[in-house]
């Protein structure tokens, strides 16, 4: 059990997330995911949740666990190419964890996703959440331009807007 990870999800609460991603940032990254998804066929959704729940905290869960979790919530793999993408932070841990559909994630794999997390995670140490989070928007959506380019008149099938779990 990882006592200074469970103080911090403790402290952190939604105030948290509002601090860092006020009102119009949150319109910045919803206008990022439009122009992403102006360029390519696939789906991209950004989510923060400021911490884990008390039980899956002492359970040990990780971001990666809960970022899967999300990513069916949120139903990202319904896509028809299955291309879709969900960029998701764990404010507490300050951990970006990128989840792939396997439209996509086949073509590319895990290696190309950990780079994107770990640029994110350098813009968040120096306080750059909203430079960061679109600057993921843009490398995510360069690789879903070159595999699943735009095709006229596709359907938005996923929400752009920022989900705050």
């Amino acid at each position: 059990m990882d006592l200074k990870r469970i103080m911090k999800h403790l402290s952190t609460g939604r105030a948290s997330v509002q601090r860092v991603f006020p009102r119009q940032t949150l319109g910045a990254i919803e206008l990022a995911i439009q122009a992403s998804e102006a360029k390519h066929d696939g789906q991209i959704r950004f989510a923060v949740e400021a911490a884990l729940e008390l039980s899956p905290l002492l359970a040990g869960q990780t971001a990666r666990q809960r970022a899967i979790e999300v990513f069916s919530n949120l139903r990202v793999w319904d896509t028809e190419h299955n291309n879709g993408v969900l960029i998701y932070l764990l404010l507490a841990d300050r951990d970006v964890e990128i989840i792939a559909d396997r439209g996509i994630h086949v073509r590319l794999g895990a290696e190309v996703w950990e780079t994107i997390c770990h640029e994110m995670e350098a813009a968040f140490r120096k306080g750059d959440f909203d430079e960061g989070v679109i600057a993921g928007i843009h490398a995510v959506g360069e690789h879903l331009r070159r595999h699943f380019p735009s095709r006229n008149g596709k359907p938005n099938e996923i929400p752009d807007s920022p989900v705050l779990l």
